[in-house]
């Protein structure tokens, strides 16, 4: 199933946005709504009712009732939805410029660490769960919400986060200018998904130049390559050893274009994902 790019891609939840501030309120009266998206901007998520177990890697986030998730951009994230008798969050999209403008405003010192702060949920007080009761009627008249309310009501958000904790503020540090990682977990940890170099180098903590200057030291090849090679190879071995749908492997091993699927497909191997199929079809007759 192809992952949808959010917030721009958003579309059967109530949405605030303005100048790319943008707040979600999701519910649902279902049992349970699995999917994926890709955060295009940090997300904070606040669960009202119900849970949602967020997988990002090989990590998992329960978020249960009056509890919220901060998440940094760049990351594919897998949700899992429950409720009873529904599911109800709000989640709030940041962007970098937005964070920059925060940490001026209220004078945040910037004070560099060596590792990335450790993520994990948190429990809401009393003072975040009146702000997040607050948000709700505007989703009642989002047409009356202009741009300097809802950036007012953003930049509250975020004084609340940094005065509930300390770990909190600390990860919105780093999300202006991530912690340098190790390349080679980075690359490993998104090779399948729709991501770019530049948002790769964002991930790693390095600019441009220097991601790609590292991962010719490592790799002896330049990114897009490696990454190409590595994504065909993986859809190759899904091919050959499920019978997965030709789209979901396209949209499963990182590529979001069918038809460019097929035929860098087709240059690297010397077939299509369709003959692959064919053949195996043919052997299982025989």
């Amino acid at each position: 199933m192809k992952c949808a790019r959010v917030p721009s891609e958003i579309k059967q939840n109530r949405l605030l946005k303005i100048n790319g501030l943008s707040v979600v309120e999701s519910c649902t009266h279902l049992d349970s709504i699995k999917g994926t998206m890709f955060l295009e901007d940090h997300m904070l998520i606040y669960v009202r009712e119900g849970q949602n177990k967020m997988t990002h890697g090989k990590v998992s986030y329960v978020v249960n009732k009056n509890e919220m998730l901060l998440l940094k951009k760049n990351s594919l994230v897998q949700y899992d939805k429950t409720g009873a008798p529904n599911y109800e969050s709000t989640i709030f999209f940041l962007k970098d410029e937005f964070l920059q403008d925060f940490i001026r405003i209220a004078n945040i010192k910037d004070v560099a660490t060596k590792e990335a702060v450790k993520i994990s949920t948190k429990p809401v007080n009393e003072r975040m769960q009146k702000f997040f009761e607050s948000i709700v009627p505007y989703f009642h008249e989002p047409d009356n919400v202009d741009e300097g309310l809802l950036k007012i009501k953003m930049l509250e958000l975020l004084y609340d986060v940094a005065a509930t904790d300390k770990n909190l503020l600390q990860q919105l540090l780093q999300m202006k200018k991530p912690v340098k990682s190790d390349l080679k977990e980075v690359v490993e940890e998104n090779l399948t998904n729709p991501i770019t170099i530049e948002q790769l180098a964002y991930l790693s903590g390095r600019s441009v130049a220097s991601f790609k200057r590292d991962f010719n030291d490592i790799y002896n090849m330049p990114p897009s390559e490696w990454i190409r090679v590595r994504r065909l190879n993986k859809a190759k071995d899904m091919l050959e050893s499920t019978d997965l749908p030709i789209l979901d492997v396209c949209y499963m091993v990182g590529f979001e274009n069918p038809s460019h699927f097929s035929r860098i497909f087709k240059e690297h191997f010397g077939y299509s994902p369709s003959s692959i199929r064919t053949t195996t079809v043919d052997e299982a007759a025989e």
